[in-house]
């Protein structure tokens, strides 16, 4: 079995710490806790600024591989030449240097985007500028109901941030058997599941070997990044939209949503045979 690689511990910039003072049962007073780092993330094409989002800043060579492929910008990780990170007093600015056909491409099509960890499509003008998936998501390994039971079991181990600060997202990349291969955490589940794509985009890895877990709702956006990707199944703790659901049958996308230790409900699309539970 592939070895997981969750980080022993969170980045240091990834959090800060605090003294607010508590009022309850267990007493009052002041108590130092760690708190989720939220920052301005330029996202820079050359010397052309793109987008600004607000992300944990961390793991932002895969945010902007991950950003730029489900934006549209690039098609493959080889694509971009190179990612230079500079940390500002007023946040981070990322310059992506992009293959010269490519980024003429992307002159081509530039738009202007205002970020927030709530929202995937701010700065989007009309219907038609929503990055969607172009095919049916490719043929991939359904997964069993198993699989996801072992991968929502490991998955605690794999959110360092979120432990200390209860404030952050989680994505992670499974195996077939529900091994956690990658995860990447973010205060918007969006950035999450970009820096997952990136990382793996990065890795070369085979995005029909495996499916998508994520800590949020699903969302229209999120099977759409998804499928751009090439996942076949995405599984998320919390419910899913109308959009989504519509969406994910549009692409042949599998969608299980309320995923729980004990159960989960499929939306769309299905789970191996043998194991399948609930589908509606």
């Amino acid at each position: 079995m592939p070895r997981s690689d969750p980080p022993a511990q969170p980045p240091a910039t990834a959090m800060v710490s605090a003294e607010p003072v508590r009022f309850g049962a267990e007493g009052d007073g002041a108590r130092n806790v760690e708190v989720a780092v939220e920052t301005p993330v330029n996202i820079v094409y050359g010397t052309m600024p793109y987008a600004v989002m607000m992300a944990s800043p961390s793991d932002l060579a895969d945010f902007v591989t991950g950003f730029s492929l489900t934006e549209g910008i690039i098609r493959a990780a080889d694509e971009i030449r190179g990612v230079a990170v500079e940390p500002r007093e007023e946040g981070v600015v990322v310059t992506v240097e992009l293959a010269p056909g490519r980024f003429r491409e992307h002159l081509a099509r530039r738009r202007n985007l205002s970020g927030r960890t709530s929202c995937g499509l701010c700065g989007v003008e009309t219907i038609a500028e929503i990055p969607m998936a172009d095919a049916a998501t490719r043929a991939a390994r359904q997964v069993s109901a198993k699989a996801i039971e072992t991968a929502l079991a490991a998955l605690d181990r794999h959110q360092p941030l979120n432990r200390l600060t209860r404030a952050v997202h989680a994505a992670a990349w499974c195996d077939a058997g529900g091994a956690i291969l990658a995860a990447r955490e973010d205060v918007g589940r969006h950035n999450a599941l970009d820096k997952l794509i990136g990382a793996r985009l990065r890795a070369g890895a085979d995005a029909s070997a495996g499916f998508m877990l994520v800590t949020s709702r699903a969302s229209f956006e999120m099977v759409e990044k998804t499928a751009i990707f090439g996942a076949g199944t995405l599984v998320s703790i919390s419910a899913p939209t109308s959009l989504a659901i519509e969406r994910a049958k549009h692409l042949g996308l599998t969608l299980v949503s309320v995923a729980r230790r004990d159960g989960c409900t499929v939306f769309a699309g299905r789970l191996a045979p043998s194991l399948e539970t609930t589908s509606r």
